[in-house]
């Protein structure tokens, strides 16, 4: 039996027992969570998603800097509701303000559509939409059932109990108990949106953890790991250099990293 149809079989006995799924997802580590996203995912991108999260954002940012001469990081407002990290490709949503009573429908097909692992990313454009709920908790506990990975939000998030009982991880622009039905509309998935001031493209990478999201090019992304690797080991070399030099401007001379 694999690990995949193990997990399988224990949900199952779960919401028999009447725990329900909530139980199962908290009971489920979130790294072998991320294992069973990755699971059918095409080889070299697995290679990709996996070696992103063994590296801080911090150094992902200055590598996307260095190979692609752009900004890749997002606004610092897109926090996350809780400390998680999360890796994967973008799928995107666009909505735009609306007064027809309507549901986020691109959104509730790429939730039900997009591939397990995937970072399911909505933008609520206009001056109101940090302010307009982007995703709630019945959004979040659908897209963990489905295996994605976390929601990165230009716009707001409700629910936010509900959603850490499923430890779904998403980061936003901030919390607020509006709907957007009658306020906004999707009116595009699967489209280059600009998230937290940073273009994001359908399979572009999605790194976040508590320090911020990073927007990794497809096209870049093989070069922006082997760079950020590089970057993290003369970090940590600068680290023991100033422990044993008991100086940062000695260990800068020595190292050159800061």
């Amino acid at each position: 039996m694999s690990r995949r149809q193990g997990w399988k079989v224990l949900q199952a006995g779960l919401m028999l027992l009447g725990f329900g799924l909530a139980t199962f997802i908290w009971l489920t580590p979130v790294h072998l969570t991320a294992e069973l996203a990755q699971e059918g995912m095409p080889a070299e991108l697995q290679e990709l998603v996996l070696g992103f999260r063994q590296v801080n954002t911090g150094e992902i940012s200055d590598a996307v800097d260095r190979v692609t001469g752009k900004r890749g990081f997002m606004s610092h407002e897109m926090r996350p509701l809780f400390p998680a990290k999360i890796v994967g490709p973008a799928v995107t949503v666009s909505a735009r303000p609306s007064t027809k009573t309507v549901p986020p429908s691109h959104a509730l097909e790429l939730i039900d559509t997009a591939d397990p692992g995937s970072v399911l990313v909505i933008v609520m454009e206009g001056k109101d939409g940090k302010d307009i709920t982007a995703m709630g908790g019945l959004m979040a506990t659908a897209a963990s059932i489905r295996g994605l990975e976390g929601a990165v939000l230009d716009g707001a998030v409700r629910d936010t109990r509900e959603i850490q009982e499923v430890r779904f991880p998403v980061f936003s622009r901030g919390i607020t108990p509006s709907t957007s039905v009658g306020r906004y509309e999707t009116v595009g998935k699967q489209v280059p949106v600009v998230a937290g001031d940073v273009q994001v493209r359908p399979g572009d990478i999605i790194v976040g953890d508590v320090d911020g999201i990073v927007v990794v090019p497809l096209e870049h992304a093989a070069e922006v790991l082997k760079v950020a690797k590089q970057l993290e080991e003369r970090e940590k070399a600068m680290a023991r250099e100033i422990r044993r030099q008991r100086s940062i401007l000695k260990a800068l001379e020595q190292i050159g990293r800061i």
